[in-house]
């Protein structure tokens, strides 16, 4: 059983996946930073030296791998489920979880995130609060055709937003922390 992250870039699943997998105590992992970890490099490095299709490659590897762990959150990039097959696989690995948000919000949290501005592809800084409503016109159906629960960020901390996932699927803490076999080391 895991629970998979899924949204648009800015709408919490780093930040309340960190915070849910310590509430459960599962083990937290995320795709994008396992993508730079194996590679060596930025995702904004990967998309210009190989370019979308290069990156994508190395992320549905990335999600095949963790797809076959167990007690995991799984924060996935914003456009993973892009790949039908990526797709499949979170849907089959547990629980998926599409976190939303305005897009004002989306573009206020994405301009705030110092720490992935010059690692991140220059979706949210380059194309601004248009390209985020119409990024989201493509991804939105994709979402919600595999979302087992569906959660509004807009207005709530992180905590709440953890503890809404908690009550509205049932989980239950474990009684030991599980340790992930694959590293995920907090950016």
């Amino acid at each position: 059983m895991n629970i998979v992250m899924i949204g648009y870039r800015g709408c919490g699943k780093t930040a309340v996946g960190r915070l849910l997998a310590d509430k459960l105590g599962w083990a937290f992992v995320d795709t994008d930073t396992l993508v730079e970890l194996r590679s060596g490099k930025t995702i904004r490095d990967i998309y210009a030296d190989q370019g979308e299709d290069g990156f994508r490659k190395m992320e549905t590897q990335v999600i095949a791998d963790v797809a076959r762990l167990d007690w995991h959150i799984i924060s996935t990039g914003g456009g993973a489920l892009q790949r039908p097959d990526n797709a499949q696989v979170l849907k089959a690995a547990g629980k998926v979880v599409w976190l939303v948000a305005t897009p004002e919000v989306l573009w206020e949290r994405i301009a705030a995130d110092t720490s992935r501005r010059f690692s991140r592809p220059q979706q949210g800084q380059g194309i601004g609060l248009q390209g985020i409503r119409a990024a989201l016109r493509e991804f939105e159906p994709v979402y919600a055709g595999w979302a087992d629960l569906v959660l509004d960020t807009t207005g709530q901390s992180q905590n709440e937003v953890a503890e809404e996932i908690i009550a509205k699927l049932n989980l239950q803490k474990r009684n030991q922390k599980v340790a992930s076999s694959i590293p995920c080391p907090h950016v």
